[in-house]
């Protein structure tokens, strides 16, 4: 019931008695964010796609019960925008976005190319974070009174961060060294959290260290394995899993911000960044590549765009494997599980 009633802030999911909300999350995925309670609290209507989360589905259901509220993963969204710029040259009129839906998006890090697609639509992206053992509302990037006057730059930028803490929720970044990270945007530390909607043990488990950690009043803080920084506005900056995290001479490299920058290259439909083995620098990047149709570019060109914007060469992948289609998961996130199957060395 907390967790609805903070979801349902205006700042938040902002739910009305007459939205229409299309959840494309399966109910599985932390009950489909919470969305499905706010909308029965509210007396929203509620469109469920069912198994039918291809482009295509998703673009014809929104013809037929065009949604004022949308929610899904990145990944999905990615190939909802690509079908439907693809469609406005090839077949015309076929489809129509729907004028002012809001959009939430998250399960993982939102690119900012993708916030910037929707924007030319009209449709602007907020993202948040969490998990299922927070219910999982946790941070929500919305748009701060304190950034009215940015830049258009600026917006998109904060946009394509976490967000901010969400009301009750206690967060912390905890570094390798044990203390907390400052407010600087800059030093990265586990996210640990804890409130009265994030859960303090797993059913009949023993509550074990890596799980969950203490502080100095014996309150309970869950040991989420997200990394990340937070800026002096309290937005949070997601850098990656741990277990995601590709450590190569002994610096950290987040395959999220090589990730989000390989896909603003014009030519790269998706692109999905794990570690490998290397005897020198004990792990190295690789890029795994899916181009969009008809589309051609190599890796020194992409290296190149990321010394562009401002990447260390030893932060580029030295290796890049072109693929037709990167793994997903049940829920549509990126499998890099089955990537590190595919490519061990």
């Amino acid at each position: 019931m907390l967790h609805t009633l903070v979801g349902c802030l205006g700042d938040h999911w902002g739910l009305r008695g007459n939205d229409v909300v299309m959840p494309v999350t399966p109910m599985f995925h932390a009950n489909s964010w919470g969305m499905p309670y706010g909308a029965v609290m509210m007396g929203a209507r509620l469109v469920f796609p069912g198994p039918h989360l291809h482009p295509d589905d998703l673009l014809d259901l929104m013809q037929l019960e065009p949604p004022t509220l949308s929610l899904g993963v990145p990944t999905i969204w990615m190939s909802l925008i690509q079908t439907y710029d693809r469609a406005q040259v090839e077949t015309p009129g076929r489809w129509t976005l729907p004028k002012g839906m809001r959009s939430l998006v998250g399960g993982a890090a939102v690119p900012e190319v993708l916030i910037r697609a929707f924007d030319k639509h009209g449709i602007w992206i907020m993202q948040g974070w969490g998990m299922t053992e927070t219910s999982p509302i946790a941070t929500v990037s919305y748009p701060r009174a304190e950034l009215k006057d940015a830049s258009a730059d600026e917006r998109y930028r904060r946009a394509a961060m976490a967000g901010t803490v969400a009301p009750l929720v206690q967060l912390r970044l905890k570094t390798d060294d044990g203390s907390i990270a400052p407010w600087d945007g800059r030093t990265m530390g586990e996210i640990q959290v804890r409130g009265p909607f994030i859960t303090g043990r797993y059913h009949e488990v023993p509550v074990s260290e890596d799980k969950f950690t203490a502080d100095e009043l014996g309150n309970t803080w869950l040991r989420t394995g997200d990394v990340a920084t937070m800026d002096e506005l309290g937005f949070l900056r997601i850098t990656d899993r741990t277990k995601d995290l590709i450590k190569s001479g002994g610096e950290w490299i987040s395959s999220v911000d090589v990730e989000n920058m390989l896909m603003s290259h014009p030519a790269v439909s998706e692109a999905a960044v794990i570690a490998i083995p290397d005897e020198k620098w004990s792990e190295r990047p690789l890029a795994c590549i899916v181009l969009k149709p008809g589309q051609t570019v190599d890796g020194a060109a992409l290296n190149a765009l990321m010394l562009e914007r401002g990447f260390a060469r030893w932060q580029c992948p030295e290796r890049y494997e072109f693929i037709a289609a990167i793994p997903r998961t049940s829920t549509g996130k990126f499998w890099k599980l089955k990537l590190r199957e595919m490519f061990p060395k």
